[in-house]
């Protein structure tokens, strides 16, 4: 059996991503849209960190991944000014519901880009033996990150998994403000 390669271990949190934006754009309740909302951000932000230290730091070393970097980290602003735009928003709000929706279809065409153009790329450019240690590193500090960003709200924790979740706190009062 071969051992987990980095775009193993990046396609996971990528499924993390795209439920929690098909969660959100389903919701209406405004203390679940903040509670999901919460648990997307920081997923996003700790993968977005790892990512960007274990997978485009070495494409970026190479001329055949300079570009695509390029593009990846450019969309990697627009999904972090998009969380900003959303963090300060009335959750109820329908000019809220429209950025979630405009955050959810740019986070879709980013995962899907990445998975279809970036990691073929990625896969040509890295040996076997330095995607299995990216993953192990990614692993390992995306969830350092993921307890660290999650460290700055009441209601969301890691648990011992490295799963972003809702904190004992938020699950017993869910309408308690974050």
């Amino acid at each position: 059996m071969t051992a987990p390669t980095l775009f193993d271990a990046l396609r996971d949190s990528h499924a993390i991503q795209r439920s929690l934006c098909r969660r959100l754009t389903h919701t209406r309740h405004p203390q679940r849209r903040e509670m999901l909302f919460l648990q997307l951000k920081v997923e996003l932000e700790a993968h977005a960190a790892a990512e960007e230290r274990f997978l485009y730091v070495p494409m970026l070393m190479t001329d055949a991944g300079l570009s695509a970097t390029r593009h990846a980290l450019s969309e990697h602003h627009d999904i972090e000014e998009l969380c900003e735009d959303l963090s300060v928003r009335d959750k109820a709000s329908d000019e809220w519901t429209a950025t979630m929706a405009a955050l959810s279809h740019k986070v879709h065409h980013h995962l899907g880009e990445e998975e279809r153009k970036f990691f073929k790329v990625g896969g040509r450019l890295l040996s076997a033996r330095h995607k299995a240690q990216l993953a192990r590193d990614y692993e390992k500090d995306v969830v350092r990150l993921r307890r660290l960003y999650a460290a700055n709200y009441s209601t969301v924790s890691v648990d011992a998994a490295g799963t972003v979740r809702l904190s004992r706190r938020a699950a017993q009062h869910p309408a308690a403000p974050a």
